[in-house]
């Protein structure tokens, strides 16, 4: 019989609906229940792709005996970490506390007043690698509940203290920005860099986007360093296994130190950053290989992770057929069988290392072993020739593919997560003149801002015609940045006018007095504290975020009071993110945003055929230009256009360019050569 997650929303808490645990979605009935009854809480926060949560549900969750023990000692929550990103940070911070580590699937214990005492990750149904059995775990805590509760509610009452201590952080202080900072980051990451497996740490090996995003920023400061690490980092990567060779796209992370065997999970947010930072790659190099990658992966996120009013979903799972990869791995029988032309097989084996033996029980991975100068010379071939039998063999085992059980997809949508794959991709197609991706980010546009900004008010999560729970901090300050690149690509004044509501909006209900801004709305449920996260995980801070967007909005707006607070927010933290690089990654790229001081460009134009535009807009996207912001209108500019646009008339009737860059202009220009000369001047 189906249990009180049948009646949820989210994917996740919809796969433990027949769990025979009587799980309660977190909210009010489970926290009364608790008080009323005097019961610790056990708390299980995962999400829908998580390859050991689905374990640990089918060893313990789904086990009778075990589910019946925690009926009776204890209230059973269920939460879903995409959607409550808040009550994920708040209790994991718990257990990284408790034990030196987090992750997936969490097991936290809590008392009735939600103050946790006890936790960790993953819990085997016996005892082995020196855990305890998950029954052993319950049995442990329920003696201590029932026979030292008083110790159990001290101990809870500690670490709460804790927690709110560390959320009181808000190391908003004085100071100026100092350019020494950026450069200290790029030493720190040099001495931490991989240079045989690439990128950073050792296994699990975790994609860095942002760190290479900033980079590959400085790279176009003629920093020689970051330009070297950020080309490495992304080749190592594009060889294949975390990245999908045949289809696309890029699992979680890695397993080994080399990028070979994926955690097979597809995420929606790894995805939305790395094509930005391949695009971004490749136009600082030039290498048509970033190129491919980026666009590969947005097409793999169009056919795959987008729904019909256009929203992206958010993620792909590790698992189809019970069994992990199974759909993304190759027998050698399997290659032979469909690829049938001798010339194509025998290539495309070579390129791969494609073995009887294989490089992952029994089956094949598929990641380059061999580059196109060696299968050049191996093979006789000219590059045009190499290229297309590897890109036929491609097409054919992709197909052959799609036949295969793909994998369970989390089909809803959650919106910081939707606004990071809207700026990928209306920046694609802004550089790489694709009007088909510019035209899939005005679908999501309208998506985000209509059914999840229903009343006065953003959302974060929509699933099956349904939008529920209020937005974070992160959700509005993504979207912020996701509308403000449309507009560069698509140059429709609401794109605009609707970042300068959200801003209002974000300014309002997360402000922090003490500086910066808190993750919840001021509005929101009152949990055991109010979490203000600044360090960047998988996904960009929400604060980062937030100084994004409001040095942006202050370019394109000329408010000097966003100005003063998003440069307040980075030389606070500006010391820490030198040292911790990783963890800060889009701060990083928020201060050399602040500190490049990029020009504001404005171009207005007669009529919608004035082709001397098409001309202009030409020489912008030429290249990549990451400091600066355009707006682009018609004349005179209609209502909502930002404040760039205010007294530029035309010239000569034409269309016409405006560069201005640290409160200085430039003439005014209305040929294509002109706007470029100045471009380089400035």
């Amino acid at each position: 019989m189906p249990n009180r997650l049948a009646q949820s929303n989210s994917p996740y808490l919809l796969q433990h609906k027949d769990n025979p645990v009587d799980w309660y979605p977190w909210g009010p009935e489970a926290l009364s229940r608790a008080k009323t009854e005097n019961k610790p809480i056990f708390l299980s926060i995962g999400y829908a792709a998580c390859h050991w949560c689905h374990v640990m549900a089918h060893e313990s969750f789904e086990d009778p005996a075990t589910a019946a023990y925690m009926n009776e000692h204890f209230v059973t929550i269920k939460v879903d970490r995409e959607e409550r990103p808040d009550i994920d940070g708040i209790y994991m911070e718990a257990v990284v506390s408790l034990t030196g580590s987090g992750g997936w699937p969490m097991s936290v214990f809590l008392t009735p007043d939600g103050e946790p005492f006890l936790g960790g990750t993953y819990f085997p149904p016996s005892p082995r690698h020196g855990l305890p059995s998950f029954k052993q775990l319950l049995e442990h805590v329920e003696r201590l509940w029932r026979e030292e509760r008083g110790k159990v509610l001290e101990a809870g009452k500690a670490l709460q203290d804790q927690i709110k201590t560390s959320n009181v952080q808000s190391p908003m202080s004085e100071g100026t920005l100092d350019k020494k900072n950026l450069d200290n980051a790029v030493m720190a990451l040099a001495q931490a860099y991989d240079w045989q497996g690439g990128s950073w740490g050792r296994a699990p090996k975790f994609p860095q986007p942002m760190p290479i995003d900033f980079l590959l920023g400085r790279a176009t400061q003629d920093d020689k360093l970051a330009l070297d690490m950020a080309k490495h980092a992304l080749a190592a990567m594009a060889r294949g296994g975390m990245y999908d060779v045949l289809g696309g796209g890029f699992s979680r992370y890695s397993v080994d130190d080399i990028w070979l065997v994926p955690h097979f999970e597809k995420m929606l947010y790894d995805n939305a950053q790395l094509a930005r930072a391949y695009l971004h790659g490749y136009l600082v190099t030039k290498d048509e290989k970033f190129r491919e990658v980026s666009e590969r992966t947005l097409d793999f996120v169009h056919r795959e992770l987008r729904n019909e009013g256009g929203g992206f979903l958010s993620s792909l799972d590790a698992d189809s057929e019970g069994e992990e990869g199974k759909f993304y791995v190759w027998s050698l029988e399997e290659v032979e069988k469909e690829i049938r032309e001798p010339e194509i097989r025998d290539l495309f084996v070579a390129a791969f290392g494609v073995t009887q033996e294989g490089n992952f029980g029994g089956k094949n991975i598929l990641q380059r072993t061999k580059s196109d100068d060696e299968l050049a010379s191996q093979f006789d071939l000219e590059p045009s020739t190499l290229n297309e039998r590897l890109e036929a063999a491609r097409a054919t085992l992709l197909s052959a593919r799609t036949r295969r059980i793909r994998p369970g997809t989390d089909d809803k949508v959650l919106t910081s997560w939707n606004a990071l794959m809207l700026i990928a991709f209306a920046e694609a197609g802004r550089y790489l003149k694709r009007p088909d991706y510019i035209e899939i980010a005005r679908r999501n546009a309208d998506f985000l801002l209509g059914d999840l900004h229903p009343g006065d008010r953003l959302l974060r999560s929509w699933r099956a015609g349904r939008a529920e729970h209020n937005a974070y901090l992160e959700d509005y300050a993504a979207l912020i940045l996701g509308l403000l690149a449309l507009y560069q690509s698509d140059p429709e004044p609401r794109w605009y006018a609707e970042a300068e509501k959200l801003a209002a909006e974000m300014l309002e209900h997360f402000s922090d007095p003490a500086g910066g801004f808190f993750d919840t709305r001021d509005d929101h449920e009152e949990l055991i504290t109010r979490p203000k996260d600044l360090q960047d995980n998988a996904t960009p801070s929400g604060n980062a975020l937030a100084s994004t967007a409001l040095l942006q909005l202050a370019a394109f707006s000329g408010n000097g009071d966003w100005l003063d607070l998003a440069e307040g927010m980075l030389a606070s933290i500006q010391a820490t993110a030198s040292r911790y690089p990783t963890s800060f990654g889009q701060w990083l790229c928020a201060q050399n945003w602040a500190m490049e001081a990029g020009r504001e460009i404005a171009i207005v134009f007669g009529g919608h055929q004035d082709l001397l535009t098409t001309g202009l807009l030409d020489v912008l996207w030429n290249e990549w230009r990451p400091f600066d912001v355009v707006a682009v209108s018609g004349f005179p500019p209609p209502a909502g256009s930002p404040a760039l646009l205010t007294d530029r008339p035309l010239k000569d009737g034409k269309a016409t360019a405006y560069v201005c860059r640290n409160f200085v202009c430039q003439l005014p220009i209305n040929d294509a050569k002109g706007l470029e000369k100045q471009l380089l001047k400035t």
